[in-house]
């Protein structure tokens, strides 16, 4: 009998490996033809689900797949981030962190889905720089976005890498990948760059378009644009699909006008949600009205990818920015939740449970259960140094006028601009080239707060003989939209003027990248309120969990967890807290490290909470709202 029961669980497990096995690698094929999406020979509606991989910890990839699959979705589409990549000129990275997206795109097809592939080159996404490298502006004769060959040399290098990433997972080899986009909102960018013709941006669009084939993507490709827009981003033999539209008949008519007179039809991106920038409210979308589009499309055999279904985390310095009339930069959260169907931490909402009961089927697999959440009532810290120690201990670049992040040769993070004057000065100073974010200082002593989302670039300033004025600048995120793209350096990046004068000779820069964390071991306690500071701490656990650390009491900075940045905060919410998953807490002893900008006031404690605040919207005493 014993042995009877052992060769049964023998068969069983081989059955389960084998049904596993066979679910991994299932060949299919795909086509757009006679008006449809055609999945082995069949018609079929694609449900699909924007989420990217760089913005959920990659432990945490499944679980959110399996919400997708378990919402009723069956595919799942992602922008590929070139920045994220190519993390230095001719150097690739598809493996650390949560770069793996050929790892992603495996669990997708375990779970079930189909995927979407959007590399670009450009994404806009709210991601820095819409994800291009910012070293490219330090190549010589290079426009991004453009007819030029450096720039297209440049694209040619990105799409290879990422192909070789990818190749055995488009459907044509058995993978999951079954539409591949080419570029990526070009229509709004033609439209806003008329200083550039039509025929020119048609033979950047086309270019890029024939680079993704050269390489290898052999599946059906498309386009994504408002459909105002189609004249301008549509490629020929790409399906061209409508972002954010909203009326079924005008998609139709549209398509058809760009597609030899049919479908099929699909908006690429139907927002549940909308993004968030500092300093503003909230955006909300209601959960009747993304059911009732939802149904609309379902009734007129419409396809559609939820743009985001989970949003995630800008974590680290990835998050971009954009602009309006009012603001010359608006700085996108760190938080990615957009309100999306499934929350920054993956929990399901009211939205995801109205939608799920209008999409799931009878084969939709029950909802996975929510992460642990936990709380951490009081975070001591232990020590907190001024940040000019650690500037003292790092050797300037000295040039005669301030120099950007692009010619210091760096990034993101911050820079601490110096220059001592010999003689007294006073009057107004001026920065009309501030990008983005800068407080000032005379002998230690904080003299203005300035920043380009407020327009605020000068303030009256006192320098007495043999003074020093320190200007500590912080990059926050490059612009991910518009014509205004291709002027994306930061930094100082003009004159710096007192009283009319221009002030040259003996700046010293001092570059302050915060790619790792600040290594404190040696430093003593030096912080003192209104100068920026670093504090320390750990903390114990017993049990890990998703937390939210509560910054509420805090000004401006960035936040280290066990080595990672986990983000910006600012107190001008709206948000207040900053998401820590429970990937990257463990057992036992977890460190924390905080850069903490303005310093107003010194801090002696950190705590976490169990739920985000994201609707907290405090403007700042003396600036506009």
């Amino acid at each position: 009998m014993k042995t009877t029961l052992i060769a049964i669980a023998l068969l069983l497990t081989f059955a389960a490996n084998s049904e596993a096995q066979t679910k991994k690698t299932t060949k299919h094929t795909f086509a757009i033809a006679d008006g449809n999406f055609l999945l082995d020979g069949k018609s079929v509606q694609i449900h699909s689900g924007e989420m990217h991989y760089a913005r959920i910890p990659k432990p945490y990839w499944r679980h959110r797949l399996k919400m997708m699959k378990a919402m009723g979705l069956n595919a799942v589409a992602t922008y590929v981030f070139w920045n994220y990549h190519e993390t230095a000129p001719g150097v690739w990275d598809f493996k650390t962190e949560n770069r793996d997206v050929a790892e992603y795109i495996k669990i997708a097809q375990e779970e079930g889905l189909f995927v979407i592939l959007r590399p670009g080159p450009y994404v806009c996404a709210e991601w820095e720089f819409g994800g291009y490298p910012w070293f490219l502006q330090k190549v010589p004769g290079m426009v991004i976005r453009g007819n030029n060959p450096q720039y297209l040399a440049a694209t040619k290098a990105y799409f290879t890498a990422l192909y070789g990433q990818v190749k055995n997972l488009l459907v044509s080899n058995g993978g999951p990948i079954v539409m591949v986009q080419g570029e990526n909102e070009f229509g709004s960018y033609v439209a806003q760059r008329k200083d550039v013709s039509l025929e020119e941006h048609k033979k950047y669009s086309a270019a890029v378009f024939q680079q993704l084939k050269d390489v290898g993507f052999n599946v059906p490709f498309f386009t994504s644009d408002g459909s105002w827009l189609f004249e301008g981003g549509a490629l020929p033999g790409a399906l061209p699909m409508a972002n954010g539209e909203d009326d079924v008949a005008k998609l139709k008519e549209l398509v058809n006008k760009y597609h030899d007179g049919k479908g099929p039809y699909m908006v690429a991106e139907f927002y549940p949600g909308w993004l968030d920038h500092w300093a503003e409210p909230f955006p909300k979308v209601s959960t009747q009205a993304v059911v009732k589009q939802t149904q609309k499309y379902l009734d007129g055999g419409v396809s559609f990818n939820y743009y985001m279904v989970h949003g995630g985390t800008n974590f680290g310095f990835t998050s971009g920015a954009n602009y309006d009339n009012k603001h010359d930069i608006q700085p996108d959260l760190t938080s990615y939740d957009y309100d999306a169907p499934i929350s920054e931490a993956g929990w399901a909402t009211e939205k995801y449970n109205a939608l799920r009961a209008l999409l799931k089927k009878p084969e939709t697999p029950a909802v996975p259960a929510k992460n642990p959440v936990i709380s951490i009532p009081a975070i001591k810290l232990t020590k907190a140094v001024d940040l000019e120690d650690i500037k003292s201990k790092i050797t300037p670049v000295n040039d005669d006028k301030p120099l950007t992040f692009e010619a210091l040769n760096q990034g993101h993070g911050y820079v601490w601009y110096s220059k001592k004057f010999n003689q007294p000065i006073s009057g107004k100073l001026e920065l009309a080239g501030l990008r983005d974010y800068a407080i000032v200082y005379v002998n230690g002593t904080k003299v203005a707060e300035l920043n380009s989302y407020y327009k605020k670039y000068d303030c009256e300033i006192d320098i007495p003989f043999n003074a020093v004025l320190d200007i500590v600048v912080e990059n926050m995120g490059r612009i991910n939209y518009g014509s205004k793209i291709i002027n994306s350096t930061k930094g100082i990046i003009s004159p710096v003027i007192i009283n009319g004068q221009t002030i040259t000779g003996n700046w010293d820069m001092y570059k302050l990248p915060m790619d790792v964390v600040p290594n404190l071991t040696a430093a003593k306690n030096s912080a003192t309120a209104g100068k920026p500071a670093v504090y320390e701490g750990s903390f114990s656990l017993t049990k890990t969990g998703d937390t939210f650390l509560d910054m509420r009491d805090w000004g401006k900075g960035i936040v280290f967890i066990n080595g990672i940045n986990i983000g910006r905060y600012w107190s001008v919410g709206p948000q207040q807290t900053l998401y820590v998953p429970g990937c990257w807490l463990k057992a036992g002893k977890n460190s924390i490290v905080i850069f903490e900008q303005k310093n107003d006031v010194m801090h002696s404690s950190v705590k976490s909470i169990e739920t985000p605040i994201l609707e907290e919207v405090k403007p700042e005493n003396g600036l506009p709202k």
